[in-house]
C-alpha cells in the first residue's frame, strides 16, 4: 500500500501532544490509543450498510467513498465487494436499510473530463474510477486509497461539520476535481446552484427529494491552491459564459439546476497535493463557510486527523476491554460504531432547520438528528443512558423540539435533519424518554416530555390508535402490520403508565396499564402464537405462522419472531402458555425449527438460529426470555453462540443493517453480560460475557467493573456471579445496583449450572407482578 510519508511523520509528532478542542462532554483525552482497535470497513461488505470514510463521534459530516448509487442494498453507498468509486460525498446514513444522502460529490480525476448525467445513464463512462483494497486504508478520522484510472491517491478526514480531502497527482496537463451537485444515493436532486466565488472558493448547495422529502445540504469549498481553470456543466453540457455578462453584472460564474457539475482545472507536478475543505450546513453558504473557517481554518490535514483520533479516544476509553487482539477490534469497532449516530443537526451559530421548514436556535440544547427509534430504543439509548447520558438529553430535547415543531403533536418516528419519513411503527421516542427519565437523566422539560409521550400515543389519525384503545387490539382489516403495533403500542404504553404512575397521574396511569396489556387480545391459545384479528373479533382464516410479507400482519418478520414482543410482561405472556414448561418449550421450538424455509424479501436480515433472526431486531431480546423460565443457561449458551458466529472484525462481520448502531449496541451490552429486555424499566437481564474483562466508566464518572474468571471459548455458563463480594442469585440487577458504580465478578464452566438462577424467586420482575409496574 502506497503511504505518504509527511502522513505518517506527522502522525507520530501530532500523537505526542492532546487535542485542544475536547468538548464539555469530552473533557479529557485517553492517554491509550484505543482507535487502533476500530475497524471502520466492519459492516460493508454484506448487509452492515456501514461506511469506512471518517467521522467524529456524531458528526454531522460523514465524508466516505461511494461505490454505489442505485442499489437499495448499498444504502450507505459503499459496498466492500464493488471495484469502483464515484468519488466522496459529505453525508452518509450509518447501517440504514434505505438509502439517503450521499450529498456534495467531489472528485479528482486525470485526462478528458467526462461528466455523467444525473440520471440513471450507465452508456456514459462518467468519473467512475477502479479501486483496490490493496491500496485503500481505513482508520480513525483518515481513510486514504488510490484511484487507478487515475494513479491519484485520495485522503480523507474530517471534523464536524467539515470534510478536508488531499489528492496527491501524477504531473499531468489535465489534472481536475469534480464536484458532482445531481449525485445523491438512489434518489434525486430537485435543485443545485454553484457559484465560484474567487480564485479558490466555491459555495452552492442542492435540495434532495427522497427518502427525506425535502431536505436542503449547502456547502462552500475552498481549494488549496488557486485554479487554473474551472468549468461548469449542466445536463451534461458545459455552461458558456459570455465575457460581456460576466462584465456588466460583475459577477463570477455560476450555474443553477437538477444537473450541475463543476470542475476545477489544473496542471499538477508529480506527486504534486491539492486539498479541498468542504463545509456544509442546512441552512445556507454563509453558515456552510462559517462551519468550515470555524472548524477548519488552516490546512493542517494531520492536525484534523490526530483531533478526530483524540474525540474517539475520549468515547473509547468509555471502555477498558481486556482479551485477545480479534476480542479488542470487535469491541471497540462496535462502540465506535454505536456512538455514530445520531448526528449532530446545528451549525456553529446554533442555527438549524426544523421540521417545520423554518429558521430555529437551539439556544439551551445540543440538536441531533437521525433518529432511528424502532431500532435504537432497544440498546442504543439505554447505553446512551450509561455512558452518554448529557448527549441523551440533548437528543430528547431535539424529539421535543420536533414535538413542537409538528402539526399533529407527535414525535418523531423515523426522522432525519428537517423531515419525517413515517418509516416503521410503533412511537418509541416513548421508551427512549421513560428510560432516561428512571436512569436520572438531567436536563429535560420532564413535564412537557411527559406531554409529548401522552399524545403521540393517543393521536387518533396515527396507525389506528384510536380502535386500538378502543378495541384493545389493532385489527388487521383496518390496518397494515396489525400484530407488530398492538405489540409495540402495549410495550411503550407500559413506559407512559410508569411514567404517569412517578408524575402522579392517576387517570394516565390506569388507562395505559390497561392498554399495556393489549398483547393478551391477540394470543392464540389453540396455537399459541399471536395471531391477527378482525375489526369484529374473529381471527385470520388460514393463518400460516411462517408467512411473511411486507405490509402484512407482521413488521418485518413473522409471528414466530413477534410473539415474544411483550417485554414488559414476560410472566404475563408466560401465563398465557399455562406454565414455564410450556412457554420453554415454544422458546426451544424458535431456535431449533429447521424447515430451511427461504424467505422473499428478507435479503438484509442474516443471521438466522432456526426462526430467530439477529441480523434484525424484533429479534434482540428473544434470546434473553428463558431468564422467565428458570432456564438462564441457554440465555448463557446463545448469547455466546450469536457473538461468535454474527460479530467480528471483518469486513461481513455484521448479519443485518447496524440500524444506527442497534446491532453495535446488543454486542455491547452482551459481550459485558448484560441486556436492557424493557427499556423504561429498571432491569438487565444477565448472560455470559463474551470478553476476559471490562470496565465501563459511567456518564457519573462511577464505574462499573466486569471480570470473569475462567474465561475461554468452552467455559460459557455461569457457574456463580457476585456484585461487590456478595453472591448473587438472580439472573436480573437493577440499575441501582451499578449507578454508583460496581464490581461484578462471573465464575464460567464448560457445563451449565442450572441450579444458578433458576428458582421463580430469581426471575426478573414483570408487569404482571405488581399494580405499580415494579
Amino acid at each position: 500500500m502506497r503511504q505518504n510519508k509527511l502522513y505518517i511523520i506527522a502522525v507520530m509528532v501530532f500523537s505526542l501532544v492532546a487535542c485542544s478542542t475536547a468538548t464539555k462532554q469530552n473533557e479529557h483525552t485517553s492517554s491509550k490509543d484505543y482507535t487502533q482497535y476500530v475497524k471502520p470497513l466492519v459492516g460493508t461488505l454484506g448487509e452492515g450498510n456501514t461506511y469506512p470514510g471518517p467521522q467524529v463521534p456524531f458528526g454531522m459530516v460523514q465524508l466516505s467513498p461511494d461505490t454505489e448509487k442505485w442499489l437499495w442494498g448499498a444504502a450507505s453507498g459503499y459496498e466492500y465487494s464493488d471495484s469502483t468509486i464515484y468519488g466522496f460525498s459529505m453525508t452518509h446514513l450509518h447501517g440504514t436499510g434505505i438509502p439517503d444522502m450521499g450529498d456534495i460529490l467531489f472528485m479528482p480525476t486525470v485526462g478528458t473530463t467526462h461528466i455523467r448525467s444525473g440520471k440513471k445513464d450507465f452508456t456514459e463512462p462518467g468519473y467512475l474510477s477502479k479501486f483496490s483494497h490493496d491500496e485503500e486504508r481505513a482508520e480513525v478520522g483518515y481513510y486514504s486509497v488510490v484511484l487507478d484510472d487515475y494513479q491519484v491517491q485520495a485522503e480523507l478526514t474530517s471534523t464536524n461539520r467539515a470534510g478536508m480531502m488531499r489528492y496527491t497527482f501524477p504531473a499531468s496537463d489535465s489534472a481536475h476535481v469534480v464536484l458532482d451537485l445531481s449525485h445523491v444515493l438512489r434518489f434525486d436532486v430537485v435543485w443545485s446552484n454553484v457559484r465560484v466565488l474567487n480564485e479558490n472558493t466555491i459555495v452552492g448547495m442542492h435540495q434532495v427529494k427522497g427518502w427525506a422529502k425535502e431536505r436542503y445540504v449547502y456547502f462552500a469549498a475552498e481549494f488549496s491552491r488557486p485554479f487554473d481553470g474551472t468549468r461548469i456543466f449542466s445536463n451534461g453540457k458545459e455552461v458558456k459564459y459570455d465575457s460581456y455578462k460576466t462584465y456588466r453584472f460583475r459577477s463570477s460564474k455560476e450555474a443553477a439546476g437538477p444537473d450541475i457539475q463543476f470542475v476545477a482545472d489544473y496542471k499538477t507536478a508529480d506527486k504534486e497535493q491539492i486539498s479541498v475543505k468542504v463545509g456544509i450546513s442546512p441552512i445556507s453558504t454563509d453558515n456552510a463557510m462559517t462551519n468550515l473557517q470555524t472548524e477548519m481554518p488552516d490546512w493542517g490535514f494531520e492536525k484534523y486527523v490526530m483531533e478526530s483520533k483524540n474525540l474517539w479516544n475520549t468515547e473509547l476509553a468509555k471502555f477498558d476491554v481486556e482479551g485477545a487482539q480479534q476480542q479488542k477490534e470487535t469491541f471497540y469497532t462496535a462502540a465506535y460504531h454505536a456512538f455514530m449516530s445520531p448526528t449532530t443537526y446545528f451549525d456553529t451559530d446554533r442555527s438549524y432547520r426544523g421540521l417545520d421548514q423554518n429558521i430555529h436556535e437551539c439556544k439551551d440544547f445540543d440538536n441531533y438528528t437521525v433518529f432511528s427509534l424502532w431500532d435504537t430504543y432497544r440498546a442504543t439509548h439505554p447505553l446512551f443512558c450509561l455512558t452518554q447520558a448529557h448527549r441523551n438529553a440533548n437528543m430528547i430535547n431535539s424529539m421535543l423540539a420536533h414535538y413542537q415543531q409538528s402539526p399533529d403533536k407527535l414525535l418523531p418516528i423515523w426522522s432525519f435533519w428537517n423531515n419525517e419519513t413515517w418509516c416503521m411503527i410503533g412511537y418509541h421516542a416513548v421508551p427512549v424518554i421513560v428510560d432516561a427519565y428512571f436512569k436520572g437523566v438531567e436536563g429535560v422539560d420532564w413535564v412537557l416530555a411527559y406531554e409529548a409521550c401522552v399524545n403521540s400515543a393517543t393521536h387518533p389519525e396515527y396507525d389506528a390508535t384510536a380502535e386500538y384503545e378502543q378495541l384493545g387490539y389493532v385489527p388487521y382489516d383496518l390496518e397494515n402490520e396489525s400484530v407488530s403495533k398492538t405489540l409495540e403500542y402495549a410495550y411503550d404504553d407500559y413506559c407512559i403508565a410508569r411514567f404517569a404512575k412517578a408524575l402522579g397521574k392517576e387517570v394516565d396511569y390506569n388507562r395505559f396499564t390497561k392498554r399495556a396489556l393489549a398483547y393478551k387480545n391477540l394470543f392464540d391459545k389453540e396455537i399459541g402464537w399471536m395471531r391477527p384479528k378482525d375489526s369484529k373479533g374473529q381471527w385470520k382464516a388460514d393463518f400460516d405462522t411462517h408467512h411473511f410479507e411486507h405490509l402484512g400482519a407482521f413488521t418485518e418478520g413473522t409471528t414466530w419472531q413477534y410473539t415474544w414482543t411483550v417485554p414488559h410482561d414476560v410472566k404475563g405472556l408466560r401465563d398465557l402458555y399455562g406454565t414455564k414448561e410450556a412457554m420453554a418449550t415454544k422458546l426451544d421450538s424458535v431456535f431449533a425449527y429447521s424447515s430451511g424455509k427461504d424467505y422473499k424479501g428478507v435479503d438484509d436480515i442474516h443471521g438466522r438460529i432456526g426462526e430467530y433472526w439477529h441480523g434484525n431486531e424484533p429479534s434482540h431480546h428473544v434470546t434473553h426470555l428463558y431468564a422467565w423460565v428458570g432456564q438462564p443457561w441457554k440465555t448463557q449458551q446463545l448469547t455466546r453462540h450469536i457473538i461468535e458466529t454474527q460479530y467480528g472484525n471483518e469486513p461481513g462481520s455484521l448479519c443485518g443493517n447496524d440500524d444506527c448502531g442497534q446491532m453495535s449496541a446488543w454486542y455491547i451490552f452482551n459481550a459485558m453480560g448484560f441486556y436492557p429486555v424493557c427499556p423504561g424499566s429498571d432491569e438487565y437481564i444477565i448472560t455470559s460475557p463474551a470478553v476476559p474483562s471490562v470496565k465501563m466508566t459511567m456518564s457519573n464518572g462511577k464505574e462499573l467493573n466486569i471480570l470473569t474468571k475462567n474465561f475461554s471459548d468452552e467455559n460459557i455458563y455461569i457457574q456463580s456471579v457476585k456484585i461487590n463480594g456478595v453472591n448473587w442469585e438472580k439472573s436480573w440487577f437493577s440499575y441501582d445496583d451499578i449507578k454508583n458504580g460496581a464490581n461484578i465478578e462471573f465464575v464460567l464452566g464448560s457445563e451449565p449450572n442450572k441450579n444458578w438462577a433458576s428458582s421463580e424467586e430469581s426471575y426478573p420482575p414483570s408487569m404482571s407482578d405488581t399494580p405499580v409496574l415494579r
